[in-house]
């Protein structure tokens, strides 16, 4: 218990002293055989232990790495969006665990015949975890991972230096590193992390990233679950109540700033609706917070590079016609912020399809409004663009919102509401094509990080002799052959 946790920058070092690592968990995994619910329990438990007991620290932690980060938000989101999946998942291991019986062919199973599955633990599992929120997406897919019977290496991202410096000491103080262990640093130790050969692998983060993630994990033949992002759209209905809409969508897109895979990206109202939408924003945005840039509870940017990045796609919409709206309390100039690194929600109107914020994830408090005459052309809008993460649908009208489901494709939806299905432990979560491959939390998390093991107990009865299988063939060979094969 309490092994040193590693953070080294020498790509070499790093390399051989990671793949010591994996080689013990590896050695300990085989060693251990089965990993009974009572172990899986209390990897849970102590997980649960050390999270609460660094809560304060995690949060502060937060708030030093963004330069302002909400607390709250980081309580709801962070912490108790790390123990509630670490908890869950404790108390359902032992039902996920059970054997799964399966149909027997006949007539093999009139003859005693059994088929079944067992769940078994992958072994070492690598979770590389991103920076928006780089507590509970380190914590919570560990709550399968562990759960599964798995050991794990971690690599947080190098953006949130001080949450990673802290997350260090939880994991040390929860877990030997031969059942957990995690590695700090930069790119260069990111590119070592992924080279390595675990027997699945977990990358939360940007879809450029994600193709080098795979190139390497392709190297050693490695599954990989990859969580990523991409443009959620909102379509509003002409049946939407439009200040409960804009209400509810504003507050997942001012959330953490928007700095969310799942925030709303994009809105598709239709053009009658765009003033009075416009107004429910700004309605909406005062409510939330009648100041901000001095102001706790509204979030900055996570870094200079992703600040600049905003304001030049916000420069190129403007250059290219688009109307600009900063939804900010009046007489606050957030051009003398000192350090804060905050953006106003702001929204983009009179928007054209070159413009980079309907190019690009956008990735903060920047909404940009898509305009439509009739309700087909949000489906066919949405199908032009890569599949994202999510879809938002706000309306009443049962056949438009049957028609979002079955014509579009995304990694899951939400209606009437966003984000909110993230939140849900028994749905799992995850994309599809650009926006991700493979998903997890609860049940689902447990196989994906799981070996689902085919299992066929033969019976007593000779049945190769039986279905004239074994040389020489004889006219049973053919009796079996024309009752399996008969249409």
């Amino acid at each position: 218990m309490n092994a040193p946790q590693t953070s080294i920058e020498n790509q070499e070092a790093v390399a051989d002293v990671m793949m010591a690592v994996l080689k013990a968990q590896q050695e300990a995994f085989i060693a251990e055989g089965h990993v009974s619910a009572e172990t899986r329990i209390d990897r849970l438990n102590r997980g649960v232990s050390a999270v609460a007991k660094h809560q304060d620290r995690l949060v502060e932690a937060l708030n030093a790495d963004f330069s302002c980060r909400p607390r709250q938000l980081s309580m709801l989101t962070d912490i108790a969006g790390s123990i509630t999946p670490l908890k869950s998942a404790a108390k359902d291991l032992r039902k996920w665990m059970k054997p799964e019986k399966r149909k027997t062919m006949f007539p093999l199973n009139l003859l005693g015949g059994r088929s079944r599955i067992e769940y078994q633990p992958l072994g070492t599992v690598g979770v590389i975890s991103p920076w928006n929120f780089p507590v509970n997406l380190t914590f919570a897919p560990l709550a399968d991972i562990l759960a599964a019977g798995n050991r794990a290496m971690i690599k947080p991202s190098e953006f949130t230096p001080t949450v990673s410096e802290v997350m260090a000491e939880v994991v040390r103080d929860a877990w030997d590193e031969s059942e957990v262990a995690i590695f700090t640093g930069g790119p260069e130790v990111g590119a070592a992390f992924s080279a390595l050969p675990f027997d699945h692998m977990l990358f939360t983060g940007a879809t450029s990233i994600a193709r080098h993630i795979m190139a390497a994990a392709a190297q050693n033949l490695v599954p990989v679950t990859l969580e990523l992002g991409g443009k959620s759209p909102v379509i509003i209905s002409r049946t939407a109540d439009i200040k409960t809409t804009v209400s509810r969508v504003m507050m997942g897109k001012t959330m953490n700033a928007g700095q969310i895979c799942l925030a709303p990206d994009y809105l598709l109202v239709p053009e009658e609706k765009v003033d009075e939408v416009i107004a429910e924003v700004r309605e909406a945005v005062s409510a939330m917070y009648p100041t901000m840039l001095e102001n706790p509870e509204y979030t900055s940017m996570i870094n200079d590079r992703h600040f600049d990045r905003l304001q030049a796609n916000l420069e190129d919409a403007r250059e290219k016609g688009a109307e600009i709206i900063e939804c900010k309390p009046e007489n606050e100039d957030f051009s003398t912020q000192r350090g804060t690194r905050k953006i106003a929600p702001t929204v983009i109107n009179k928007t054209t399809g070159d413009m980079r914020v309907l190019e690009e994830e956008i990735f903060g408090p920047l909404l940009p409004i898509v305009t439509y005459s009739n309700f087909s052309e949000t489906i066919d809008y949405v199908n032009r663009q890569p599949r994202p993460l999510a879809l938002y649908y706000f309306g009443s009208d049962k056949q438009e919102e049957r028609d979002t489901l079955d014509k579009t494709v995304s990694g899951g939806v939400c209606i009437n509401d966003v984000i909110m299905h993230i939140m849900q432990e028994d749905l799992p979560f995850g994309g599809v094509g650009p926006a991700g491959m493979g998903a997890y939390h609860g049940y689902d998390g447990f196989k994906t990080f799981s070996h689902a093991k085919s299992i066929y107990s033969q019976s007593k009865f000779d049945i190769a002799g039986l279905a004239g299988m074994r040389p020489p063939y004889s006219s049973k060979t053919e009796s079996s052959i024309k009752a399996q094969t008969k249409t």
